[in-house]
């Protein structure tokens, strides 16, 4: 008889994608420290935006909607992360606006059903010569449209 590998959890809206946890990403009890949850899920975010082609190589002018700038983040932790290894990070779009957009995430396991944190990003994109809030493109915008949740 052979085990069958557990299937995850549909996701009713968003994408997950996994992240790795490092033995030198925890603190000196052996916890995920604090301030690495964030540092995750931007590396999961920046996956996500470069496999649908937007991404940072080097010129601001260039960089488009990659130049852009954090206005908030709010995150609550649920649960410890006590080990190295595979998680993931589960990311959606909450609002999407001319300038700004808000997106959600859930630092979760790999198959994503335990939750460990969770939150809210709020990003303004900006005009890589002023730094004053510009408009998304329209490519950007019909990108970030799938990401975003329904009322469900």
């Amino acid at each position: 008889m052979t085990a069958e590998a557990p299937v995850a959890p549909a996701l009713p809206h968003g994408r997950l994608l996994p992240v790795t946890v490092h033995f030198d990403d925890l603190d000196a009890l052996g916890l995920l420290h604090n301030a690495r949850y964030p540092v995750l899920v931007e590396r999961a975010w920046t996956a996500l935006w470069n496999e649908r082609g937007f991404g940072f190589e080097g010129d601001w002018e260039a960089a488009g909607d990659s130049c852009n700038a954090v206005k908030e983040l709010r995150i609550t932790y649920e649960a410890p992360v006590s080990r190295p290894g595979g998680y993931a990070v589960h990311l959606w779009l909450e609002r999407l606006g001319t300038t700004g957009l808000t997106y959600g995430f859930r630092f979760c396991s790999s198959d994503g059903a335990v939750t460990y944190a969770h939150g809210t990003r709020v990003l303004v994109r900006l005009d890589a010569g002023t730094l004053r809030p510009a408009p998304w493109s329209e490519r950007f915008r019909a990108v970030g449209r799938e990401l975003l949740r329904s009322g469900d």
